[in-house]
């Protein structure tokens, strides 16, 4: 098989927030990062979603990460894939996402 990804992929677990603005969902679910990318992200969640739905999500990368301030990248996206998964005794879906658009947020450095 012919890997078909452009842009190179992260093996990252990191925290991510998600909610589906078409649906104007004022509560948030909470899920984790297995690897992401410039153009897609996919993470585990406990919240079925449905491949072509619309997501805003926001990842925070730590300072371990970034050797400075907590990183925040909001994005908004699509969800292109789902995949049944029980993992800890939970039921969770593993979510492809494309990226479509996102923005860098820096933490304001904490004075010492």
């Amino acid at each position: 098989m012919t890997e078909r990804r452009i842009a190179r992929r992260y093996e990252l677990s990191l925290p991510v927030v998600v909610r589906s603005p078409i649906e104007r969902q004022v509560e948030a679910h909470n899920g984790q990062t297995r690897d992401i990318s410039t153009r897609g992200v996919y993470f585990l969640i406990e919240e079925d979603l449905a491949p072509g739905t619309e997501l805003d999500f926001t990842l925070t990368l730590p300072a371990e990460i970034t050797r400075g301030t907590e990183v925040f990248i909001r994005a908004h996206g699509r969800v292109v894939r789902v995949e049944r998964k029980a993992e800890d005794g939970t039921d969770k879906l593993g979510i492809a996402a494309v990226i479509e658009k996102y923005d860098i947020i820096r933490a304001e450095p904490v004075p010492s």
